[in-house]
């Protein structure tokens, strides 16, 4: 079968490629190994979809060459997706730091791009296992359901984060196939797991939340810490979980933003226990276990005043060095992917290849926590959608 365009993978980036192509009369076929489109998009946000960000910079988002997501922002907004949930009556609300959640659930948003896709007489073919892929005159990909020709190729696969989704190295495969490099990859947005000797006490805290700032390689994030079984995670630890690599050090300042010891200095003569008076800032079960870890409990009073400081400094700056991470498994992204040195940011069609495109999660961009990676699905996709 000829087409115009082939887009491997129906996610998120491929489907908003489909449109694009699609409304300027190009003939579309996506192919996916999935029983069903969108399978990312319907788990993003716990079920609501995190579409967007209305902060949407570039400084929200991890690669080689920081500039490189400039252009698709700019010309894929937030608005722009808002408009299309707009026309199609999907509801959404902003829930913290401009994050964007469906009122609903994403699959509304699922079901929009389809109807989207169909408008514009995209083909779309599931379950299907790719054999081959290749270029003579043109693209040639072999499927178990059949063999398809087309004069630009899109490359939609994701990263290899939700493996239970069907995640494969697949996209990164086809890069090295037609001699593009990729950079490092290695899970993002993922709870960390602690050695075998911390993890008793972590499992004694698992399910204790602390608003926290946390820190590692001059990078610092503030938000939501969780105690697991295995480690910790919360919205702080995934976002940092970015920027850390095996053997770094993580800080946490589990009382940001405000002075302790000019606390201390208030309440000195009082005789309350410190476990006691810290669980006026803590649960009380991490006060306790805290202090069973870093000081004896016993009456403010009874401090001396270099004790004091001495708490204080244990407070704002509790190192903890991970044993790793929870993988791929439970990771939301993939660090690393295509070399943004090897496409253009502007259509995302690679250089030495003329009609093959990247977008999305493949790419070298690995966005932050809150809607990005799916806004960068959203713009690269369209970006793509307009040359391919």
């Amino acid at each position: 079968m000829k087409k115009n365009v082939i887009i491997i993978g129906a996610g998120a980036s491929g489907l908003i490629c489909a449109i694009e192509a699609g409304k300027r009369g190009r003939s579309v076929i996506i192919l996916d190994h999935s029983k069903r489109i969108g399978s990312k998009i319907r788990v993003s946000g716990g079920g609501r979809c995190n579409f967007t960000n209305m902060d949407m910079g570039h400084e929200h988002f991890i690669s080689r060459n920081p500039d490189f997501c400039k252009s698709a922002l700019a010309r894929f907004t937030p608005h722009d997706f808002i408009s299309m949930l707009t026309q199609y009556g999907i509801g959404y609300y902003e829930k913290e730091e401009g994050q964007l959640f469906c009122r609903k659930s994403s699959g509304e948003v699922v079901d929009m791009l389809y109807k989207e896709a169909k408008r514009t007489s995209a083909e779309i073919v599931l379950s299907c296992t790719i054999r081959t892929m290749g270029k003579k005159d043109r693209f040639i990909v072999s499927t178990d359901k059949g063999v398809y020709e087309s004069e630009s190729l899109v490359i939609a696969t994701g990263g290899m984060s939700y493996p239970e989704l069907g995640a494969t190295d697949i996209g990164y495969r086809a890069a090295g196939q037609f001699g593009l490099k990729v950079t490092a990859l290695k899970p993002a947005l993922v709870p960390f797991k602690v050695s075998s000797k911390d993890i008793r006490v972590f499992g004694e805290l698992s399910g204790i939340s602390l608003r926290v700032e946390v820190s590692c390689n001059n990078i610092s994030f503030k938000g939501d810490m969780l105690f697991t079984h295995h480690g910790m995670s919360g919205p702080a630890m995934l976002q940092i979980s970015s920027y850390w690599d095996q053997g770094d050090e993580i800080n946490i300042n589990l009382l940001p933003d405000f002075n302790v010891y000019d606390f201390f200095a208030e309440e000195r003569q009082s005789r309350m226990e410190m476990r006691n008076l810290l669980s006026q800032f803590f649960p009380k079960r991490f006060a306790d276990k805290w202090c069973e870890l870093n000081f004896q409990s016993k009456p403010l009073y009874q401090y001396n005043d270099k004790e004091l400081k001495a708490i204080e400094h244990r407070l704002n700056n509790w190192v903890i060095r991970p044993a790793g991470t929870e993988g791929y498994k439970k990771s939301e992204a993939t660090l690393g992917g295509v070399d943004t040195d090897e496409l253009s940011s502007k259509t995302m069609e690679a250089k030495k290849v003329p009609g093959l495109y990247f977008v999305g999660e493949v790419i070298d961009v690995t966005g932050h926590l809150g809607g990005y990676n799916l806004h960068w699905a959203w713009a690269s996709g369209f970006s793509a959608g307009q040359y391919a």
